[in-house]
C-alpha cells in the first residue's frame, strides 16, 4: 500500500515512450557489433556492487524493464524496487531474450538503474536523518533534475521516501525571487498574488518564496498558501 518508500510508476504507454527515446539516443543507427551477436537467444545478468552499509535502495525497475521490453527481452528482477541493494556484488535481476536485444539495452537500462538508485539511496538518507533528529515532516525535492529524466529522477525520489514536489511548472504555482523582483512593476506584491490566482485558476495551490519574516507575512496576508523560507538558517 503506499507509504513510506511508494511511488506510482508512470503508466506503460509513457514507459515505453520513454524507452523507445532513450534507446534511439543511444543507438540512432546500426550498431554492427550489437548486429553481428544476431538473434540467439540469451540470458544475461545485472549486478550491483556495494549496497549493504552504503545505505543504497533499488530504483528505476519499471524504466529498466520498459527499455529491455522493448528490446525484445524479458527481466526477472531477484531485489524488488525500493529494497536495500544486498552488500557486495549482487545478483539484481536476470534479462532474457535475443542477443542483439540485451546487449543493445544494456547500457541504457544499466543507466536508468544507476541514476535512479543514486536518487533514492541519497532520498532514503536524507530522510533518515530528519526522522534520527525527531523531525516528522516531509522532505521534498526540487526541479533541479536532468533534463529528459525528470520523471525518472522524481520517480526515483518518491521510492527513497521522500516527496517529488511538482513536477514542472504546472504543478504548483510558485512566485520565486526572480518573480518577486518584478513585483513592483506588476502594483506590488499583493497584485502579483491576485494576478497568478486570476491566470492559474482556483484548483491550484500559490506558494511564494520569501527571504525574511517581513516577505512570508505579507505574502500570506495577501493569500499565499504555501511560503517558501529562502536561504534562511533552521533557527
Amino acid at each position: 500500500p503506499p507509504g513510506r518508500g511508494w511511488a506510482p510508476p508512470p503508466p506503460p504507454h509513457r514507459l515505453r515512450s520513454l524507452a523507445r527515446a532513450w534507446l534511439d539516443e543511444d543507438a540512432p543507427w546500426p550498431d554492427a557489433a550489437v548486429a553481428a551477436a544476431g538473434d540467439a537467444a540469451t540470458r544475461a545478468q545485472l549486478l550491483s556492487k556495494g549496497g549493504g552499509g552504503s545505505g543504497g535502495v533499488l530504483a528505476g525497475a519499471p524504466f529498466a524493464e520498459a527499455v529491455f521490453g522493448v528490446s525484445g527481452c524479458r527481466v526477472t528482477w531477484r531485489v524488488p524496487e525500493g529494497a536495500a541493494l544486498p552488500p557486495g556484488r549482487a545478483l539484481v535481476a536476470e534479462v532474457e531474450g535475443p542477443a542483439a536485444g540485451v546487449l543493445g539495452g544494456e547500457r541504457v537500462a544499466l543507466n536508468i538503474l544507476g541514476r535512479c538508485s543514486g536518487v533514492a539511496s541519497m532520498a532514503a538518507r536524507a530522510v533518515g536523518v530528519a526522522r534520527a533528529q525527531g523531525w516528522a515532516g516531509v522532505v521534498g525535492g526540487t526541479r533541479k533534475t536532468t533534463p529528459g529524466f525528470r520523471l525518472a529522477e522524481k520517480y526515483a525520489l518518491g521510492v527513497g521516501g521522500a516527496d517529488p514536489h511538482r513536477a514542472g511548472l504546472g504543478g504548483l504555482l510558485l512566485l520565486k525571487d526572480n518573480h518577486r523582483a518584478l513585483a513592483a512593476a506588476a502594483g506590488g506584491l499583493e497584485q502579483m498574488i491576485l494576478g497568478v490566482r486570476q491566470a492559474g485558476g482556483f484548483t491550484r495551490r500559490l506558494g511564494v518564496e520569501c527571504s525574511s519574516a517581513a516577505e512570508a507575512l505579507a505574502a500570506a496576508g495577501a493569500g499565499a498558501d504555501i511560503i517558501l523560507l529562502d536561504n534562511l538558517a533552521p533557527q
